[in-house]
């Protein structure tokens, strides 16, 4: 199996690393396209393969026969044996030149048209709704994860693999960013699909500022930062299964969406809104939000 995944993908460079190994640029010798491979340590128990890893990636197969234009396609999965305690996966993914990050650190200012962004937003949305209607939670949405080619299609990359992930955390003594986080994480409360949404709300506000919306340095100050924005929410939509109390944080009331996000028009800051609800049952959902009215004009033209 080792021989195989030399053979058929040859690393052409190293383009990532970070919390979950390394990611090479590699050509497909077979089509001699270019690929991206990732690698990931997974614990194994005495069969083999963690059952959780075998569904994952079982799941991320079946979506692929959908091959939705928003989501990135996984070409192949090889697996090697590393130690009795562990294996390597490497997942194959098509390769996408450019991130988010990149994308936005590139345009010249003031940075994006307001278009660009809502195109960029209703496919980041139409990858989303797909994964969420079936039964994908991202749970680590951040620039980074969003892929965008030359043309401007927008292609989501790590979904599905938060699982695969945590179980490679263990391995690893990495720091994650908790600045794309929902209040129900950061809270270590239950969460499900909405937890995405937000980091949506955060990702959108990006693409107008330019720079992140909330840096916290530890999940109290980045819910103090969030409370800054969004105020500090009703008593009765504090989760009732966390153990940092309501009493924390001092009462505060939102502040005007211009002053964090100046460009925004009226609908955008709506919308916004709408994804940065503390409460999870009250934010908009995928679908719902790709029938916002922001859209309205884009739908028109469609």
């Amino acid at each position: 199996m080792a021989q195989e995944v030399k053979i058929q993908y040859e690393p052409v460079a190293e383009i990532g690393g970070g919390a979950y190994g390394t990611v090479y640029k590699a050509r497909d010798l077979q089509s001699g396209k270019f690929v991206a491979l990732k690698n990931v340590r997974v614990q194994t128990n005495e069969d083999g393969l963690p059952l959780s890893t075998l569904r994952e990636v079982a799941l991320l197969k079946r979506l692929e026969q959908f091959e939705h234009p928003n989501v990135v396609r996984l070409m192949d999965v090889c697996a090697i044996m590393k130690t009795d305690r562990e294996t390597k996966v490497t997942l194959v993914f098509e390769h996408v030149d450019q991130d988010l990050r990149t994308y936005l650190e590139k345009a010249p200012p003031p940075g994006l048209p307001a278009e660009n962004i809502k195109s960029l937003m209703k496919q980041f949305l139409s990858g989303l709704d797909f994964l969420h209607s079936n039964c994908v939670v991202h749970r680590d949405l951040k620039p980074e994860n969003i892929l965008v080619t030359s043309r401007g299609q927008v292609k989501l990359a790590d979904f599905g693999l938060a699982r695969i992930y945590s179980c490679q955390m263990a391995l690893t003594p990495v720091v994650v960013t908790l600045w794309y986080r929902a209040p129900e994480v950061l809270l270590q409360s239950t969460y499900a699909t909405p937890v995405d949404m937000w980091s949506v709300g955060c990702i959108f506000a990006e693409m107008y500022r330019r720079k992140p919306l909330f840096c916290g340095n530890s999940e109290i100050d980045q819910l103090c930062k969030i409370f800054d924005m969004i105020g500090l929410p009703p008593e009765e939509d504090w989760p009732t299964d966390v153990t940092i109390p309501y009493g924390t944080f001092s009462p505060k009331s939102p502040a005007p969406v211009e002053s964090y996000v100046p460009d925004m028009d009226n609908l955008a800051a709506r919308l916004l809104l709408d994804l940065l609800m503390f409460n999870p049952r009250k934010r908009i959902s995928a679908f719902d939000a790709l029938h916002h009215l922001y859209f309205k004009d884009q739908d028109e033209n469609a």
